[in-house]
């Protein structure tokens, strides 16, 4: 068994033995994406699994470790971790927890440590809790994200929404059931063994393989027939995650929906976008800003390079840009309005509307005040603007009943129809 080691304040560290014989448990987010970065990151040696676990016991398990004034993804979060080092699936002694750390003001920020106050609540307070954040948060001996793999990561992100913005639009159409997902989980393979070998990652090589991504995603034989499109807004989490939002995406799908996410790049784009702005409306370093600049503008430009692709293949409507969504939000709020998912929230709204979408979920969790003031808060100026967009705030917390988030959900499905029938 390894050895425990703290820190000078007492924090359990992940360490070098730790990475030889240790499992590392992942909440699961965004079901594609994490697939794809989790190979990527075991690459380097570590033995990751992404937890899919579901069910009203993982409510549960976080209401008794958790205050339940907590929001609600940290419930879930934690709910889910501490539910399954419990379950007999894993040996207790050889498992580690992995959680991101935003490094804002949300809540998000804080997990980490209300994961170890409820580890030891449970008795578990010797399974180590690993931060991946880019902020400089936390470090651990044992785990650390290398130039290498950081590299492969931000491509990892670029391919990832790449698949699920062709995967979406794919799905509801294909005549084969299964077909788009299978040549998701077949490129998922390729693009890990092409950074193996050093290959895709260069924005020239890139472009090359995401032209012969959005070939094979045109081949998939579809019908013609036209569907409502409806676009997924909120809170990071509950956005993304099945078990956060029970399963919405699955949930349209089943409602004869072409779903439409926003990807992951924009929410990372936002991140260094805030610190990048800070600089002129707080004050701060202007090489930290400079270096920000660079790094804002290297990702934004592999952005461009998928967005000009999809285009240029013309079989699929293409996601829009980062500077798209910050010339959106110009006249609603300010780039210092970055709490939560802050301006970007809004900003997304926009672009689907201006896309042709204005069917909108808006997944919040109860009480997150960030969302409610971008989220529900905008709506009836967005409204205002813009009278035929159709948009619900669906909140989500562990009293609500699915069947009451469904029934709104439906509600508002039934106004998209009228609107198209129209």
């Amino acid at each position: 068994m390894a050895e425990l080691v703290y820190d000078e304040t007492g924090r359990l560290l992940f360490t070098e033995e730790m990475k030889k014989e240790y499992t590392i448990l992942l909440p699961q987010m965004l079901p594609v994406m994490f697939e794809l970065l989790t190979k990527i990151i075991e690459l380097e040696g570590y033995k990751i699994e992404i937890l899919t676990t579901n069910g009203r016991e993982i409510v549960e398990t976080g209401l008794k470790y958790v205050h339940n004034d907590t929001c609600y993804p940290a419930l879930l979060v934690i709910g889910q971790l501490i539910e399954a080092v419990q379950s007999g699936r894993y040996d207790p002694h050889k498992v580690a927890l992995l959680i991101s750390q935003t490094g804002g003001g949300c809540r998000a920020s804080n997990y980490i440590h209300l994961l170890r106050k409820a580890l030891k609540k449970a008795g578990l307070d010797y399974i180590p809790v690993i931060s991946i954040n880019l902020s400089g948060l936390e470090k651990n001996p044992g785990f650390s994200i290398p130039l290498k793999v950081a590299r492969r990561l931000v491509f990892g992100m670029m391919y990832g929404d790449l698949l699920v913005h062709l995967g979406n639009q794919c799905r509801p159409y294909e005549l084969e059931k299964g077909t788009t997902n299978t040549l998701i989980e077949k490129w998922t393979d390729n693009l890990v063994d092409l950074f193996i070998h050093g290959k895709g990652m260069s924005r020239g090589q890139m472009k090359t393989y995401m032209q012969k991504i959005t070939r094979e995603f045109a081949a998939i034989p579809k019908s013609t027939e036209k569907k409502i499109r409806v676009g997924i807004v909120g809170e990071i989490y509950i956005k993304y995650a099945p078990l956060g939002n029970n399963n919405l995406e699955d949930f349209l799908f089943n409602e004869g929906v072409e779903v439409i996410v926003p990807g992951i790049t924009d929410f990372m784009l936002f991140k260094f976008n805030n610190r990048y702005v800070d600089a002129d409306l707080y004050g701060g370093s202007r090489l930290k800003k400079f270096a920000i600049g660079l790094a804002q503008n290297y990702i934004m430009s592999c952005q461009n390079i998928m967005i000009d692709v999809i285009k240029e293949e013309g079989t699929f409507r293409a996601m829009g840009t980062f500077a798209d969504l910050q010339k959106f939000i110009k006249g609603y709020l300010g780039y210092g309005n970055k709490m939560g998912e802050g301006w970007l929230l809004t900003a997304e709204m926009l672009e689907l509307i201006h896309s042709g979408t204005p069917n909108i979920v808006c997944t919040q969790p109860f009480g997150c005040l960030p969302n409610h003031i971008v989220g529900k808060g905008m709506m009836r100026r967005l409204k205002m603007d813009y009278p035929d967009s159709n948009i619900v705030a669906v909140d989500y917390d562990p009293g609500a009943t699915r069947i009451n988030q469904e029934n709104r959900i439906k509600l508002m499905l039934s106004n998209a129809k009228i609107t198209k029938t129209e």
